[in-house]
């Protein structure tokens, strides 16, 4: 039995003993959680009782992004030992499909993600995890920010499938916590200029503060004018679409520059109409995101070589004991909250 947040059903958290999986395979490490990120998924979860076909029909233990220290190592490992400071990959595959020979183990439909019914997360004190999806952190990289390679990582998998070129121009539409990745990530790729637009005036502040990142007020400001007044009408290089809303969907096909690229990270809750004959007629390539593959050691080093810089996105850290307010906070949607995090070792 060990202590962990355990969604009982939709609005329903509990801080309580549970029995979860604990024994240690030779390819597996044990792992003292030290930090766990609220994601919008677990918030979902918490709110809905579901995403989609993924239902919770039974207690289910919360969280997916994490950092924390190796305690134990199976017999077979031998590229981390007991004491290394470490973040993981939550979601594991069946590295005999298909999917994972191709190299695109994110779309196994076999793949076992933490948090998603009805495999339990990890805002538990230890977890038992495969050593092949545990990564080491440099010690200039705090667990804080371990615990944000997850989400980054997202942000990797859209900045790759852009192809971007250096000095591209590029939109990202919506301020929430991925759009403001996916910027970050478009900018160690070689974007000279990302704007970002959102509807929420407080958001786009904090992606402001960085460096090259560009605001843009909707409504206030027209996206596809901005870009098209700060390209000499030519738009932009690629649009990443963040926020999962039709406006922003149809937003995304007016900014795009001829013969640009669209990427779809944003996921609507119900199907959306899209204007294909436009796209058609500028020729864009269009690229979608699945949550990520191989792209935690790339996201790791660019945090250890300090290229990104994800600290002043955590909003606010609560302890262990007060993981039910952390999700109430979540759930409260302040609008300069970007990621609220949960601390399990308090020394």
């Amino acid at each position: 039995m060990a202590k962990a947040l355990v969604l009982e059903k939709a609005n329903e958290l509990s801080l309580r003993d549970i029995d979860l999986p604990d024994a240690l395979g030779p390819e597996d490490v044990r792992i003292a959680i030290h930090t766990v990120g609220v994601c919008g998924s677990d918030v979902h979860y918490y709110t809905h009782g579901k995403i989609g076909p993924f239902v919770v029909n039974a207690p289910m233990v919360l969280g997916h992004e994490a950092a924390g220290t190796v305690t134990e190592i199976g017999s077979d490992v031998t590229h981390l030992a007991v004491g290394d400071r470490v973040c993981m990959e939550p979601g594991i595959p069946n590295t005999r499909s298909k999917a994972a020979k191709l190299g695109v183990y994110n779309v196994d439909p076999s793949v076992r993600f933490w948090a998603t019914p009805p495999v339990h997360g990890c805002l538990t004190p230890s977890v038992v995890h495969p050593a092949a999806f545990t990564f080491r952190l440099p010690d200039s990289v705090s667990f804080a920010e371990g615990a944000m390679v997850e989400p980054f990582a997202i942000g990797m998998q859209a900045a790759a499938k852009a192809r971007i070129k250096p000095g591209d121009v590029a939109l990202v539409t919506g301020a929430g916590p991925i759009g403001i990745m996916v910027a970050l990530a478009a900018l160690a790729g070689g974007c000279a200029k990302v704007y970002i637009a959102d509807l929420v005036e407080d958001k786009l502040g904090v992606a402001a503060q960085y460096d090259n990142i560009e605001p843009i007020l909707i409504p206030r400001d027209d996206p596809g004018q901005i870009l098209r007044d700060a390209t000499e009408g030519w738009g932009a290089d690629v649009v990443f679409e963040c926020a999962g809303a039709a406006a922003s969907i149809q937003t995304a096909l007016e900014a795009a520059a001829p013969a640009g690229c669209v990427v779809w990270v944003g996921m609507p809750v119900d199907p959306v109409p899209v204007d294909i004959v436009l796209a058609q007629s500028k020729e864009l390539r269009m690229e979608t995101v699945f949550r990520y593959a191989n792209m935690y050691d790339r996201a790791i080093a660019l945090l250890g070589s300090g290229k990104v810089d994800l600290k002043p996105l955590v909003s606010e850290t609560f302890a262990f004991d007060d993981s039910i307010a952390a999700f109430d906070r979540a759930v409260a949607a302040n609008p300069t909250d970007v990621k609220i995090q949960i601390r399990l070792d308090q020394t």
